[in-house]
């Protein structure tokens, strides 16, 4: 699996690194650390006032404040950031995936400062995020690309005539965005000003910028991305593909590699075409080139996510690298530390989300007063919570990602059910129960899988009254009654039965 394209001019020697900062938070930083740690490398956290004790902050060799809850002064603050890199004496940054990871004027500003970015350069970040100059970029290498317009100005009429040119149905785009922002898909021609003008102030709240371009509509794709990886010494490879078909409101919450609709011809043309989408913007380290594959088996290339994806463990499964370990090594300088990798196995990812399915994925918040995880040795539970941790509305509502593998895709199915059923949350709503009846469903175990999955089968959900839920809610009680100690170390909550005065079972006041 290493078909390599070669570039022209490898980067400079850069030293190893020797101490990282994680810009991030929650289950990433937590990842992050970890791999650090089996490194021997320190490393440092960086927290909000939110996030004061949560796991992240605890477990680095350093933390350090930054600032307020909301992330634009917080995890968004490049000044701060860099700040907290000087002061740990941290000669590297890894951004995670989100906030700031595929933002090259961040990137630069950390090359800037003499430290190591963990991650591609600026200017692969720059050419990848505007989504339509990546399409130029993709014909002029020869990956295919869906039928679309140039940037056009949020004139109805305009996105109009473009429409009846491509022909309905259409998806307006933001030409700096990614993760469903500023997407509308549109059916008719009388649906177009309003979804115009919503996709243009959605893009420019979401990035800054209100750039948007009309795309013809592929009807139930696949979701299927190439896992690539490339060093400063000019090798560009690949780790095999994802399926991320499952998806509400064009964000993934089920992710499987290897894909069951990809035979070996059509894997062989699409990670080809994911290697050469690397090759033409000098890519360096993790990154993952996706693409939409429809019914008839034709790909077409959608992004490139500029970073290491949350999905990344699937990949680590059927692959058995450590995909945060080669990024370090690879932005030190150091040629890829493995040579040709075969996929075994199968693996399954669900996220777990404090959102409510059954309220059209509404965001829940609240406290976690008990977190059980799964176990096995098949079973791997990444999360960015524990007990007493807080979950509010200041940033997504990932609580945790539940992985498994097996020999076969129906083993490493069982096995994700089985994970499932083990994980308690209580304190907050979950989608659990969501994500394992998705997995339950006929056309899930048949592999059938597209990009409407959840929108064709599950409209309407309701979560199930069984009796598991009324021994949730005992032991939410029992958590609520309990001695339980303070994030930090401080006292313990007072037991209720030392405040409720006189009162005993079997007497009458």
């Amino acid at each position: 699996m290493r078909d390599s394209t070669p570039r022209a001019t490898p980067a400079p020697p850069v030293p190893p690194v020797r101490k990282v900062l994680i810009a991030n938070r929650g289950e990433i930083a937590v990842r992050v650390i970890r791999t650090c740690r089996a490194m021997g490398l320190p490393s440092v956290a960086v927290y909000s006032e939110a996030d004061a004790g949560e796991p992240h902050a605890r477990l680095a060799d350093q933390a350090i404040a930054i600032g307020p809850a909301p992330a634009r002064e917080s995890y968004l603050a490049v000044e701060k950031l860099l700040a907290a890199a000087a002061a740990s004496g941290a000669d590297a940054v890894h951004p995670g995936y989100g906030f700031l990871a595929e933002n090259a004027r961040f990137a630069a500003a950390v090359q800037d400062a003499g430290l190591t970015f963990i991650g591609p350069p600026p200017s692969a970040i720059a050419a990848m995020g505007d989504k339509v100059a990546a399409r130029a970029l993709m014909e002029r290498a020869g990956v295919p690309v869906v039928p679309a317009t140039s940037v056009l100005a949020p004139d109805p009429a305009l996105f109009a005539a473009a429409a009846a040119e491509l022909g309905f149905p259409v998806v307006i785009k933001a030409a700096a965005g990614g993760g469903g922002k500023g997407m509308r898909i549109v059916r008719r021609a009388d649906e177009l000003a309003e979804a115009v003008a919503g996709a243009a102030r959605e893009a420019a709240a979401a990035f800054g910028d209100g750039r948007i371009y009309l795309e013809r509509y592929l009807e139930r794709p696949r979701h299927v991305e190439v896992q690539v990886f490339a060093d400063t010494h000019g090798t560009v490879v690949h780790l095999g593909e994802r399926e991320c078909s499952i998806q509400r409101r064009h964000q993934k919450i089920v992710e499987e590699s290897p894909s069951p609709a990809v035979g070996p011809e059509l894997r062989a043309a699409m990670t080809a075409a994911g290697v050469r989408a690397a090759a033409a913007v000098g890519y360096v380290g993790a990154g993952t080139v996706e693409f939409l594959l429809d019914p008839d088996g034709r790909f077409y290339f959608l992004e490139m996510n500029t970073r290491l994806q949350v999905e990344h463990p699937v990949t680590e499964w059927v692959t058995g690298l450590d995909l945060v370990r080669e990024q370090i090594l690879v932005a030190g300088g150091a040629p890829l530390s493995f040579g040709a990798v075969a996929v075994r196995g199968h693996a399954i990812e669900c996220r777990l989300y404090s959102e409510d399915p059954a309220r059209g994925f509404l965001p829940a918040t609240g406290t976690v007063h008990v977190l059980g995880e799964p176990s096995g040795a098949w079973v791997r539970f990444d999360s960015g919570i524990a007990a007493g941790s807080r979950v509010g509305v200041d940033y997504d509502p990932l609580l945790a990602k539940l992985s498994t593998y097996g020999a076969t895709r129906e083993e490493a199915r069982t096995r994700m059910l089985a994970a499932l059923r083990e994980t308690i949350v209580l304190g907050v709503v979950t989608n659990r129960d969501y994500l394992a009846a998705v997995l339950e469903h006929p056309a899930f175990i048949a592999g059938a899988t597209h990009t409407e999955f959840l929108a064709e089968h599950f409209a309407g959900w309701t979560a199930p009254a069984g009796p598991e839920h009324g021994i949730a809610a005992v032991l939410a009680a029992l958590a609520l009654v309990r001695p339980t100690p303070r994030r930090g170390g401080a006292a313990p909550l007072p037991s209720p039965w030392e405040s409720l005065g006189a009162w005993r079972p079997g007497t009458v006041r």
